[in-house]
């Protein structure tokens, strides 16, 4: 009887996820606290045809060229695929998957969560209320902002950027937005297109970033873009943090030019700039855009139908 393929993954998957590659593959879980190295990559990957991978970990070219040849495949359990040098892979021969779609409206619904702290000041009423400081309600405590009749200005008006807007405009807000052509599905919703994101910005009272990871997004606000923002302006990012230059952000949190920032995403993360820590105008979350039990249900699923698909001898589903 010929043994069967092994899968390994460097993350553990929701536990449905787990029992279905168990039926048809031998399977090697990772460890979800570690910090691979190209070589323990490697050394994890041995005799694997797959490589389940994550935004967690780099394969950056030398990670790829590490891999052992028994490789074929690298499904990451994400939408983004900036943590993977595409180009070293495509060369290895590497089948690329990703996991699109299926995270849109936790994210959104993540994104919502995060103006709503911000601008409500949700995240010092919290740390007031657990520090046992809090003194009682007074007229003038923890005044934050009204949402209603503020714009909203969203970079990148894709599938999450799109339910964005729906979900904003319940709560009152214009809509304006960047993208790289007008949406017509925008239209629905009254949303003001601009060309540029310069033109953008001095209308924006709420800055909602929602574009993909390029070397044309990378650093995109920086101190030039944040000066355009209104003095009071809120700046949310659940795409990623490469997007965001953290000294000049910090700096205009520390000035007050920016009121707030919702972070769920950093440069360099798990680890982050400490001085955003240190302001009582962040909220700050640990990359939770996806993370419903039934978002990350669906994305294990895809990743595996990916991986089926490919096994046997089928297009993957989705290349990237």
């Amino acid at each position: 009887m010929a043994e069967l393929p092994l899968i390994a993954a460097t993350r553990r998957l929701p536990d449905a996820c787990e029992a279905r590659l168990k039926k048809t593959h031998r399977v090697r879980l990772g460890d979800d606290a570690a910090a691979y190295t190209p070589e323990g990559l490697a050394k994890h990957a041995d005799g694997a045809s797959v490589l389940i991978v994550s935004p967690a970990e780099t394969l950056n070219e030398a990670a790829i060229n590490a891999l052992p040849a028994s490789v074929k495949m690298l499904p990451t359990f994400s939408v983004g695929t900036d943590h993977i040098d595409l180009a070293a892979a495509k060369k290895r021969g590497l089948t690329v998957t990703n996991t699109p779609g299926v995270l849109t409206d936790a994210t959104a619904d993540l994104t919502m969560l995060l103006i709503l702290a911000v601008t409500r000041r949700g995240g010092e009423g919290e740390r007031l209320v657990r520090s046992g400081t809090w003194t009682g309600w007074r007229p003038t405590q923890l005044m934050g902002a009204a949402l209603g009749e503020r714009t909203l200005g969203i970079i990148g008006m894709g599938r999450i950027g799109m339910a964005v807007a729906a979900r904003a405009r319940g709560f009152g807000l214009r809509i304006l937005y960047h993208n790289r052509k007008p949406s017509p599905q925008a239209d629905a919703l009254h949303a003001r297109y601009f060309d540029t994101i310069d033109g953008m910005l001095p209308h924006t009272d709420i800055l909602s970033l929602h574009c993909p990871m390029s070397p044309e997004t990378q650093n995109l606000l920086d101190a030039r873009r944040l000066a355009l923002l209104p003095k009071g302006a809120f700046v949310i990012n659940t795409a990623r943090g490469g997007h965001v230059v953290d000294d000049a952000l910090i700096a205009a949190l520390e000035s007050g030019h920016i009121a707030g920032a919702g972070l769920d995403v950093f440069a360099g993360e798990p680890k982050l700039d400490p001085r955003y820590m240190k302001l009582d105008n962040t909220v700050l979350l640990p990359h939770l855009g996806s993370a419903t039990a039934e978002t990350r249900h669906a994305m294990g699923m895809m990743v595996i139908d990916n991986i089926e698909s490919v096994l046997n001898g089928r297009p993957p589903l989705n290349p990237v």
